[in-house]
């Protein structure tokens, strides 16, 4: 289908042109899915949405779930009244449904966070006080900066799967005694690219290390499984995994963080005050003080629930897109595409690329002004890895991601690549100026100014 079939002239009235969705397999959907964009030429399209790794779109089934328990819904586990009996089962069978997404252990708890930054930092601040914490300069800073700096110990980005663990191995027998980490990202958020967990895993708990998987870009596209992988707690967010209201999780072992200090003082954390005394509870209670977002935490186990019973088709869809836009982008003399490992290494569905004599800022905003295409333009929250992955390109400091999930289709990969060979080729259609909010067309006619919904 060419871009010039779904657009159609701008009206007074709000246009909705036919689009033709192609998927693959029985997968869910998303809100928003019939979202139209406004262009720079007045024109309107549907939104082709290549910025899933930054957040996903909420499943239809995660706001009916939300919906369904909004009537309802009440503080958990203080309160007597119906409201409060059912929120609260409702709460805990999430707890149950996040524990069996990621194939968690029997004794396994989880702990219910705003997102995997939070989850990380709790891990942080439930670290032994002699702990060393070894990680990857690759990582997403949610994974790289919340390790005390006097005892982490920072490896540079590996060129190959199997240097990777190789690095791990080495650090591990100069650290000092002791407990140690080792935490690792399953899918890169620059490149989508997977480490070598299960092997990673392994060499650490060979040395007596534990392992921390930042699962955030991995959990919504391939399987996680604590107890196959080996590793001893998962952080991810419920926003990646289509459910964006403000929850996330950290799930795995529980004694270093009930011999940890609560997260957060408070109601929910205590199981006795008396006077100049209190007794800190056990368990997730102990670093959930506080009321806990409920329907965060709803939201995150329906996503869960849906994901896990389309999983095989959610798989092929997503690789079915990335080999075409893969394939697409490679074709296109100007652009270059990076990996940390390999081209040839497995990843999920995100593509990190430059184009030659245009600044990353001006193709995300020339994709987006003149083609309705959404992608992320930068360092994406991993400067150390893109400083590497660009070494060799003076011309760059900063580069386009595209990547794709549930709410893209076949048609928006062939028009985000019709859309880069253009931009590689002929340059953008108008000219853009650089604003405080980024790149954007000198003379735009689009009203971006969004109205209060409430």
């Amino acid at each position: 289908m060419s871009i010039l079939s779904i657009l159609e002239p701008a009206s007074t009235a709000t246009p909705r042109p036919t689009v033709t969705r192609q998927v693959t397999g029985n997968i869910p959907t998303t809100v928003g899915s019939d979202l139209l964009v406004p262009l720079a030429d007045g024109r309107v399209t549907d939104y082709a949405n290549f910025d899933h790794g930054a957040s996903a779109p909420c499943l239809e089934s995660v706001r009916a779930s939300v919906e369904a328990a909004l009537p309802s819904y009440a503080s958990v586990h203080r309160g007597n009244g119906y409201a409060s009996r059912i929120t609260t089962q409702w709460y805990e069978r999430a707890r149950a449904e996040v524990h069996a997404f990621v194939g968690a252990r029997e004794d396994d708890q989880v702990v219910f966070t705003r997102q995997t930054t939070d989850a990380l930092n709790l891990l942080a601040h439930a670290l032994p006080a002699d702990a060393t914490v070894i990680v990857f300069e690759s990582e997403h800073h949610a994974a790289l900066l919340p390790w005390p700096a006097e005892r982490t110990v920072r490896l540079k980005a590996p060129a190959g799967q199997t240097e990777a663990v190789t690095n791990v191995a080495d650090a591990l027998r100069q650290a000092p005694e002791g407990p140690r980490l080792v935490v690792i990202t399953g899918a890169s958020n620059v490149t989508g690219e997977i480490f070598p967990i299960a092997e990673i895993a392994k060499v650490a708990k060979a040395h007596g290390a534990r392992v921390c998987l930042d699962a955030a870009q991995l959990a919504p596209h391939r399987p996680v499984d604590i107890a196959t992988l080996d590793v001893d707690w998962v952080a991810l967010s419920g926003h990646k995994l289509y459910a964006p209201y403000g929850a996330g999780a950290l799930i795995g072992r529980s004694d270093w963080l009930d011999a940890a200090d609560p997260y957060l003082y408070g109601g929910g954390a205590t199981h006795a005050v008396a006077g100049d005394t209190v007794v800190w509870s056990t368990g997730p209670a102990r670093h959930e003080g506080g009321s806990p977002n409920v329907i965060g935490a709803i939201a995150l186990a329906s996503a869960c629930a849906a994901i896990s019973k389309h999983r095989d088709a959610i798989e092929q869809h997503e690789r079915s897109l990335l080999a075409r836009l893969r394939t697409g982008l490679a074709q296109i003399d100007k652009v270059t595409t990076y990996s940390i490992f390999a081209e040839d290494a497995d990843r999920v569905g995100t593509v990190c690329f430059t184009v030659a004599g245009l600044t990353s800022t001006l193709v995300s905003a020339a994709l987006s002004a003149e083609y309705g295409i959404g992608v992320r333009d930068g360092k994406f929250c991993a400067h150390p890895l893109v400083g590497h992955l660009l070494a060799n390109s003076p011309e760059h400091g900063t580069a386009v991601r595209a990547s794709l999930g549930l709410g893209t289709t076949r048609e928006h990969v062939d028009r985000l690549v019709n859309a880069v060979r253009t931009l590689a080729t002929s340059g953008p259609r108008t000219e853009y100026a650089e604003t405080a909010h980024g790149c954007q067309p000198s003379d735009d006619p689009r009203d971006l100014q969004a109205p209060r919904i409430w």
